[in-house]
């Protein structure tokens, strides 16, 4: 991106990377809900269980009292964000979505 990010959805992106790293994980991913309330995640890979880790996040927003997203982030190697992201994001009122790489620089916004 060109321009400068809103601290807020710095943050967010932040908050994934370092979900990632804390975790050793491939993605980690962060969402802020409508009230500022923010969630950070990393994938589930059970035998019985697989969420990315933008599902987790969301998850917990849904299950602290969220309504809806104000923006979401991803935080991996991707270069798209997956189906099931974007849908989950839709779901929740259709927020921002940002995709960054590992190193925080930011590849996309979705949404």
């Amino acid at each position: 991106m060109t321009h400068a990010l809103d601290p807020e959805d710095q943050k967010i992106i932040t908050l994934a990377r370092s979900a990632r790293a804390r975790n050793g994980s491939a993605e980690g991913a962060a969402v802020r809900d409508e009230t500022g309330r923010t969630y950070a995640a990393t994938g589930v890979a059970l035998p019985s269980l697989q969420l990315t880790a933008l599902q987790v996040a969301v998850a917990m927003a849904v299950s602290g009292g969220a309504s809806s997203l104000e923006a979401a982030a991803i935080v991996g190697d991707a270069d798209d964000p997956d189906e099931k992201d974007l849908a989950v994001v839709e779901d929740m009122g259709n927020g921002t979505l940002f995709l960054a790489a590992p190193d925080g620089t930011v590849k996309g916004r979705y949404i």
